[in-house]
């Protein structure tokens, strides 16, 4: 089965931005614009371990001592979702991957199931906004300056490099995440409707558009 022949007519996004961006909120709001799933490795993972899962207790120990949960785990957990999701009308997927390994690794499978990102959508905010944002919503006395800060930094090493991996392989939407949330989601559905009007989206076209608002 190949990514074309598969459920041509579903919307697959992906959603990247630094913590604090707004990804959540925005992955949100276009599921509910485009009735498709938001799918958040991070809340499905909190679940399976609420819920007592094989998964969720495999990941616990793990994510209690704040360690990245293992890349096979984490796409067995969201194989089901994903091809749930694709089944009836799309996803957004918010939180993974995280890194171009991961990314690698989620495409040959994501590919040969026919159910791989069609369109990358990159928030970006500068770091000032960022870390004002973080600090607003801190819950707890590990959520300081300077722990926001690393968090910015990691983000900037590890997940930053997945613009260019996406933008080679599908459609990659640039915009400005430091505007009002319903500015940044106007924005964001606009080029989504332009790049799913292409005939080529369902096909991963190698090609980028760009917020203006961002230069």
């Amino acid at each position: 089965m190949t990514m074309q022949s598969a459920a041509p007519r579903a919307k697959r996004i992906l959603m990247v931005g630094a913590p604090g961006s707004g990804k959540g909120t925005q992955a949100d709001a276009i599921a509910k614009q485009f009735g498709i799933t938001h799918i958040a490795s991070g809340d499905l993972l909190r679940k399976h371990i609420a819920d007592g899962t094989t998964i969720g207790k495999t990941v616990e120990d793990i994510v209690n001592k704040g360690e990245l949960v293992p890349d096979a785990v984490i796409m067995d957990m969201l194989r089901k979702p994903v091809m749930a999701a694709n089944e009836t009308g799309g996803y957004v997927l918010d939180g993974f991957p995280r890194t171009v390994e991961q990314a690698e690794a989620a495409y040959r499978t994501a590919g040969t199931l026919g159910v791989g990102v069609q369109i990358a959508v990159h928030l970006e905010v500068p770091e000032e906004e960022l870390t004002r944002r973080l600090l607003a919503r801190a819950r707890g006395a590990d959520d300081t300056e300077d722990v926001i800060r690393h968090r910015i930094k990691v983000y900037e090493e590890k997940t930053r490099p997945l613009l260019e991996y996406y933008a080679s392989r599908e459609i990659l939407i640039q915009v400005n995440g430091a505007r009002p949330v319903a500015e940044v989601t106007w924005s964001i559905v606009v080029q989504l409707q332009r790049a799913f009007k292409k005939p080529n989206t369902h096909a991963a076209p190698r090609q980028a558009t760009t917020d203006k608002a961002v230069a």
